[in-house]
């Protein structure tokens, strides 16, 4: 079956200039000319990989993206027509995969279109599943299994967990994970984030004291180690 790749741009030449492209290397390619729209894509059609712009009308690509890895792990390349370095450090920094400035090479997109695909396909994060040790959790069914038994964790756990096992070995500080899983509109403080991580301690560590899997770090905030 044909791999799926979404491009999100309201551009109509770039898209069609794209559609060609991808085709012919044999995908099969989805459209969407506005954040809302690309959300209600990806959704429904489960893309294996998001060429996404930055400047959409709505929803910009960045929120599209911020929103995207709260729900799957779908690589994503972004696209914009800036140049400055504080833009492509934001789009990787909300969980791209890569970002390409416009203009490009459309050979040279192709080629890392190719090369996410390889990664995705060799990691451990396969399609809609991400597995860290006894750890499976299945991102379309929002489960997380261990040594495939089902833990009954809450929405915000859930959220957490698939963020701390997509950014593995990566600390982050407490108001950092606070923007990036509850998100910017969230009116609440940082003992949220202390708190559901004891919640996932207490069902994912061996023993929840002395954790192995998320890690404290003093004076910053948490690491995943797997």
């Amino acid at each position: 079956m044909a791999r799926k790749v979404l491009v999100v741009d309201d551009e109509p030449t770039l898209v069609a200039a794209l559609r060609y492209n991808l085709e012919r290397e044999g995908f099969q390619v989805l459209e969407a000319g506005d954040g809302e729209t690309a959300l209600q894509v990806a959704r429904t059609q489960s893309p294996d990989l998001v060429i996404l712009d930055v400047l959409l009308p709505g929803l910009d690509g960045f929120e599209v993206c911020r929103r995207l890895r709260r729900e799957s792990a779908v690589p994503i390349i972004m696209l914009t027509a800036k140049g400055e370095e504080t833009d492509r450090v934001v789009g990787l920094e909300l969980g791209a995969d890569d970002y390409v400035p416009k203009p490009f090479s459309m050979r040279e997109l192709l080629a890392r279109v190719r090369a996410l695909l390889r990664r995705a396909e060799g990691g451990t994060a396969q399609g809609e599943t991400i597995v860290s040790g006894d750890l499976r959790l299945d991102l379309r069914r929002r489960q997380v299994f261990r040594n495939d038994i089902p833990l009954p964790l809450k929405p915000k756990e859930f959220d957490l967990l698939a963020f701390f096992m997509r950014h593995r070995g990566r600390a982050f500080t407490r108001e950092e994970l606070l923007d990036r899983v509850w998100g910017y509109e969230y009116a609440g403080d940082t003992r949220t984030v202390d708190v559901h991580v004891r919640w996932l301690r207490e069902k994912i560590e061996e023993t929840p004291g002395k954790p192995t899997r998320i890690i404290t770090i003093r004076g910053t905030g948490y690491r995943f180690e797997g």
